[in-house]
């Protein structure tokens, strides 16, 4: 799939992608969901507050940015290069919330970087290096990252786990 170049193409992507996600998980029962080691050790709900919270990181930058700050990116914990460990510790602070609390952060984040994505203008989103944390990519980069792709990749591991959750 080509690499979105309009804030139109950007929310298209992400919406249609978001669809797949979503109706591939309205196939699945809360026992699917919560089944833990079903992608390496997270459940498929860990899996969702993973795409959560990398919404919320992105959005944040892109605040920071706004208020002429520069974020420390991904985190003030992690660079580039440990993104395992990142990831690992998103893992662990959401893993107990429940379903439903997990559910509702999922889908309102979604509306939150959809609103965010349709309030930045389109020579923001496509300038490259226009925030300094930004460096030399664009800020559409970022935003395709954290979401259709990242939708893209959730759908294939959930595809993955729930294979062999049906081997069983």
């Amino acid at each position: 799939m080509t690499k979105p170049t309009t804030k139109n193409q950007i929310l298209e992507t992400a919406q249609t992608e978001r669809a797949a996600l979503e109706e591939l998980l309205a196939t699945l029962t809360v026992e699917q969901i919560t089944q833990p080691n079903a992608i390496g050790e997270w459940a498929i709900k860990d899996v969702l507050s993973h795409l959560t919270e990398w919404e919320q990181m992105v959005i944040k930058w892109y605040e920071m940015g706004e208020k002429g700050l520069v974020p420390a990116v991904p985190s003030e914990e992690y660079n580039w290069a440990q993104l395992p460990q990142l990831n690992y510790s998103i893992y662990r602070k959401f893993r107990d919330k429940s379903l439903t609390d997990i559910q509702e952060s999922f889908k309102s984040s979604y509306e939150k970087i959809l609103k965010t994505i349709q309030a930045i203008p389109e020579k923001v989103l496509f300038t490259r290096g226009h925030y300094a944390w930004t460096r030399n990519n664009t800020l559409a980069a970022y935003f395709i990252s954290n979401t259709s792709s990242h939708y893209r990749w959730a759908r294939k591991e959930i595809r993955k786990a729930t294979r062999k959750m049906e081997e069983k």
